[in-house]
């Protein structure tokens, strides 16, 4: 435990101990049973802003302490779950939309939610089961935090399918993608077709049909 560097000996044995920059509820009071009570040590933790609570029994280091910026995407994954990040936010990251998004948007199994927290706010929607699992990716943010998020195939599907609903024809369903969304037609050609159509099977819809019959036109 890092006691000789003169800080709080409770911070410093998280320090010492953290995987990443997320803690859960568990690893805290593990990390501080050595204290008559734990629980007391963790409300001066955060008190101090030694540590900050995203939402209850998540929590980060505060600034003073962060060793490394956190992973928005991490935190989603475990504010509320199974989820993984997707629409606006997995657009942006893959830049299919040219917005700036501040909401940490996901997409879950269980029913849709929002959080406010201390970071910003996090919401989740709602997909069927069925559709969930096929095109989502383990990405490594950094040397010790990864994250389930859509690939662009899978987040650009979730937004058309989440977002716009249904549609009656590719006429309106290019209106909406390249003059609506201002997704641009390259980003487009470099779809995987394959995994759209997976995805599709999976579940299928008008949006996903439509833009498996526009990726296949640049073949």
């Amino acid at each position: 435990m890092q006691r000789s560097l003169g800080i709080d000996s409770g911070i410093a044995s998280l320090l010492d101990r953290a995987p990443n920059e997320v803690l859960d509820y568990g690893f805290v009071m593990e990390c501080l049973k050595e204290y008559n009570n734990p629980r007391v040590k963790l409300n001066h933790l955060l008190k101090i802003e030694a540590l900050i609570r995203v939402k209850k029994g998540i929590y980060i280091f505060g600034k003073k302490f962060a060793r490394h910026p956190y992973s928005s995407e991490v935190l989603a994954n475990m504010v509320y779950g199974p989820s993984y990040a997707s629409l606006e936010w997995a657009c942006q990251y893959y830049r299919l939309i040219p917005e700036k998004v501040t909401t940490v948007t996901s997409v879950t199994t269980q029913r849709s939610r929002e959080f406010q927290t201390p970071l910003g706010l996090f919401t989740y929607d709602h997909i069927h089961p069925q559709a969930y699992p096929i095109g989502v990716t383990l990405i490594k943010f950094s040397e010790r935090q990864q994250a389930l998020v859509a690939t662009k195939e899978k987040a650009l599907a979730d937004l058309l399918v989440l977002r716009r609903g249904r549609f009656s024809s590719i006429k309106h369903f290019k209106e909406i993608l390249f003059e609506d969304l201002r997704v641009e037609e390259e980003d487009i050609e470099n779809l995987d077709l394959e995994l759209l159509k997976a995805i599709h099977q999976a579940r299928p819809h008008s949006a996903i049909h439509y833009l498996i019959q526009l990726r296949a036109t640049y073949e």
